[in-house]
């Protein structure tokens, strides 16, 4: 039985970029977390309306960026699933397949008022310590979204691990435009992730 502690970092990564991985490296560091789970939705519930990459082919550029870094790994729970990805069926099932791993749940600052209208927010922070992000430049997150959804206790613990975040201005739907404008991506994404673009045909604007 592993006793580890955990990071869960959801998102589409369509594509993944280095400000993903700084931010799960950022985590993996302040927090000492001993791993840190990359986990690509099958369908993100605030996406439903846009056609993404496949599974398969998110899948791959995360295991392409992340490759020869022993701490991180990807996970294809949701994709499995399939369907919507709502965290909190996520998190239910990681805690049964690692019993007794401390879950942290790696979230934006700008996302934590936002969380009283997840799908059963209470239980999510029972599961797992959202694990708040927020930028160098921005003031500390305003926790008080969050305060009647959880215990004094653990809104201490949430306080306690939140993450100060390198300024990066980073962002998928910047990567697919410049791709599509068939303008360079170089140094925004890991090279194998770049290059699997490039020979797949991602985001081009002649896609059928």
């Amino acid at each position: 039985m592993t006793h580890d502690k955990l990071g869960i970092f959801g998102g589409s990564f369509d594509p993944i970029h280095y400000g993903h991985l700084l931010l799960a490296e950022t985590c993996r560091e302040q927090c000492r977390l001993d791993r840190v789970l990359l986990v690509p939705a099958a369908v993100p519930p605030h996406k439903q309306s846009r056609s993404m990459t496949s599974a398969r082919d998110r899948v791959e550029m995360v295991r392409l960026a992340i490759g020869g870094h022993e701490q991180l790994d990807v996970s294809t729970i949701e994709i499995d699933r399939g369907g919507v990805s709502y965290t909190v069926d996520t998190l239910t099932a990681l805690v049964e397949q690692q019993p007794g791993s401390s879950m942290f749940f790696l979230m934006g600052a700008d996302s934590l008022k936002d969380l009283p209208t997840w799908r059963e927010p209470e239980r999510l922070c029972e599961l797992a310590v959202p694990l708040v992000v927020r930028r160098a430049d921005s003031p500390e997150p305003d926790f008080t979204a969050i305060r009647h959804l959880v215990t004094l206790a653990r809104l201490d613990e949430i306080r306690e691990h939140q993450v100060e975040m390198p300024i990066i201005e980073l962002s998928s739907t910047e990567i697919r435009r410049r791709v599509s404008a068939d303008q360079s991506v170089r140094y925004r994404t890991p090279r194998a992730v770049e290059k699997f673009i490039e020979t797949h045909g991602l985001y081009r604007s002649d896609q059928p």
